[in-house]
């Protein structure tokens, strides 16, 4: 029987067990072992069950969670109504108010001076690096372009810088 399954289906043995396993271990199928044969059965009520089960249990992990809820908030509820509007709680609120400008004018003042930060400037003059050899490549490319057409076509180097655009002062930048 198996032969005949993986000959028309492409159904092996072992993946057919595979699946019964996990159907046996989600409680979707029974199984029993009766002699030396396996027996997998599953009624339709039972299905029916197991899903009420589940709902069930979900059901009472909503009601705990509404629980906790409600407790939570009365616990907030509570708090806010035993805090102390005192005067000390007003100066302490007053303090905070006032750092909290403070730290705000003194972030504007240093980012005023963020050009003059040693490590800004260092990153800068890497980027400027990079710039220069990046211009100093495409320099090259456009005097080997203008080389390669000199040979290739016979065309003066500053009859094709006319043509194209080119500056006669194109350099190399130091």
């Amino acid at each position: 029987s198996s032969g005949i399954n993986a000959e028309y289906g492409g159904i092996t043995p072992m993946s057919v067990k595979d699946i019964l396993q996990s159907l046996v271990d989600d409680n979707m199928v029974c199984a029993e072992k009766i002699g030396t044969s396996n027996y997998f059965w599953c009624f339709p009520s039972q299905a029916a069950m197991s899903r009420k089960r589940k709902l069930s249990e979900l059901d009472g992990e909503v009601s705990l969670f509404k629980k906790r809820k409600l407790e939570n908030e009365s616990k907030l509820k509570e708090a806010k109504e035993s805090r102390e509007e005192g005067e000390e709680r007003k100066v302490l609120l007053e303090e905070v108010a006032v750092k909290e400008r403070m730290l705000k004018a003194i972030t504007e003042e240093v980012l005023k001076y963020k050009d003059c930060d040693p490590d800004v400037l260092e990153q800068k003059k890497r980027e400027l690096v990079t710039c220069k050899e990046a211009i100093n490549r495409w320099t090259d490319n456009i005097f080997s372009v203008q080389s390669w057409c000199s040979n290739k076509f016979g065309i003066p180097a500053k009859e094709m810088a006319k043509n194209f655009g080119i500056p006669e002062e194109l350099d190399y930048i130091d």
